[in-house]
């Protein structure tokens, strides 16, 4: 029961009060300390009244359980060093990382948990021992890896076209090797070692990525953007391209270049996913991805339909034309494919001045220019700029939060001995077994003295301002020169004690 109520209390919105009950609550504790304290029994989604906090966004609450877990080791004057418990912060040997959990929430409060201390010199201490110098690694490897996997595409084995054409459109020239005959020259042999290398680094793909899906669950897993959702769907389809295309390599089964293209374009836009280790390029990311996600995918079922609509329209009005002079629409494929080049604007609307069009192709175009470039086009500019004015200001927070989470991630992942535990063990000062982390603070005793001063000058300032207001408005329009010297006077007493004042507060710093 005992442990029910400090659950509830976190989630109380009158937090002075929160605080106090729980502090009260937990006095009448008898296991204060061990597994058997009421602050370490989770709740039915495993997560203890202090995680609890963390995920509901109650800094608060969070800040006062800090206090409580902190040890003051010295002080001397406005120096001291503070030990700060992470067991449960410090994600290296929790399954349900403190970590993890607030950049997972969706509420916006929770991020705010990770500018506060020890948490944000934690993360930072992880990133930039750690984290930043094995990410620029990955990112190179990865780098070189699509390098790899992009000169074995190039020079994929292809031979020269031995059949007749069946067609006048018919433009091949080169057709796909057999593949006796794909690996037989040195040159082969390179390229052979190159896809190994891709395969393999597929394979560790989804060795890597499967397993985390099965953990967090694949909704939080790719619907989240700090978790780099999107971008997992497209390392993931990426992979399962290279497997694909494999499978047909060894099958000599024509048409390898559908997977292989969209391999290359999934492979290189994951490129991406890196900038987010980097300060300059990380908040664009996200801004591309609620753009994309937001904006886009909305706009791309108002610009289905109507393609949809208008290639269908061009596609009749010239079925009865002769495809030789305005072959534009000769068949629907090509209809809808140059109705997308026209709604983007790519290409101006297709003339022959030397035959004539049909008269419903110039009043359908017109109603497409207007419906389409007009009207849709800036619509998703209009979109656009607004989404990018909200995201802006928390974009700099997101990206953070990026940080922390490719932090944990690149923990779960990498081998102990390559990134070991932070902090100090507690046994040190005899704290026990618990892990802490020593933060040195400077308190400035002038700064709040400073600051009374302030307030205090802003307050007389705003007193005289509000007596010689006072007198303006109640003397009448008869007496207009009075009143100006009046009030010059009273402006003049206000700027010399504004003067006084931070003359007094010059000496003080």
């Amino acid at each position: 029961i005992g442990n029910t109520v400090l659950h509830i209390l976190v989630l109380q919105p009158n937090k002075t009060f929160a605080c106090h009950m729980y502090s009260l609550i937990l006095s009448y504790d008898r296991n204060k300390e061990g597994p058997g304290s009421l602050e370490l029994i989770p709740n039915n989604e495993g997560l203890s009244p202090f995680k609890l906090a963390g995920v509901e966004g109650n800094t608060v609450m969070f800040q006062y359980l800090m206090q409580k877990r902190k040890q003051n080791l010295w002080s001397f004057g406005p120096l001291s060093t503070v030990l700060y418990d992470i067991t449960e912060i410090d994600s290296w040997a929790e399954d349900q990382s403190f970590l993890e959990l607030i950049v997972s929430t969706k509420k916006r409060e929770a991020r705010q948990i990770l500018d506060l201390t020890p948490v944000k010199e934690l993360v930072s201490l992880k990133w930039n021992m750690y984290g930043r110098p094995y990410f620029c690694f990955l990112a190179l490897f990865y780098i070189l890896y699509m390098v790899c996997f992009t000169m074995c595409c190039v020079y994929r084995p292809l031979k020269p076209r031995t059949g007749n054409r069946t067609s006048s459109r018919d433009n091949t020239v080169y057709v796909q090797k057999m593949l006796q005959e794909s690996y037989v020259a040195y040159e082969d042999e390179l390229r052979l070692v190159g896809e190994l290398i891709t395969v393999i680094g597929a394979v560790v793909i989804l060795v890597l990525e499967i397993p985390d899906i099965l953990r967090v669950g694949a909704a939080k897993y790719f619907g989240q953007t700090i978790l780099g959702g999107p971008f997992h769907i497209i390392v993931i389809t990426y992979a399962c391209m290279i497997l694909v295309t494999m499978v047909m390599r060894l099958t000599s089964t024509t048409g390898e270049v559908v997977p292989m293209s969209f391999a290359l374009v999934l492979g290189w836009c994951n490129v991406m996913y890196f900038a987010r280790g980097f300060q300059m390029l990380g908040p664009f990311t996200i801004m591309i991805q609620k753009m994309i996600f937001g904006d886009l995918m909305r706009f791309c079922w108002l610009m289905a339909v109507v393609i949809l609509g208008f290639a269908s329209a061009f596609y009749i009005i010239f079925q009865t034309e002769n495809p030789e002079n305005l072959g534009q629409f000769y068949n629907y494929p090509m209809s809808l494919f140059t109705t997308f080049e026209l709604f983007l604007t790519i290409i101006d609307g297709p003339a022959n001045y030397d035959v004539d069009l049909p008269f419903m192709y110039s009043v359908v175009y017109f109603a497409f220019a207007i419906i389409a470039t007009l009207l849709m086009l800036n619509l998703l500019i209009a979109m656009m700029g607004d989404t990018h004015w909200r995201v802006a200001h928390e974009q700099d927070e997101l990206w953070r939060a990026q940080v922390v989470a490719t932090t944990v991630m690149l923990e779960r992942k990498l081998p102990r001995c390559l990134w070991p535990r932070s902090g100090i063990c507690g046994r040190e000062f005899g704290l026990g077994d618990r892990w802490y982390l020593r933060i040195e603070d400077r308190v400035d005793p002038n700064k709040h003295k400073m600051m009374r001063y302030t307030e205090a000058f802003k307050v007389q300032d705003r007193d005289n301002y509000d007596k010689g207001s006072e007198k303006l408005e109640t003397n009448g329009d008869t007496l207009f020169k009075k009143e100006m010297s009046a009030l010059s006077l009273s402006r003049s007493t206000s700027r010399t004690s504004s003067h006084r004042g931070w003359e007094i507060l010059r000496r003080n710093t």
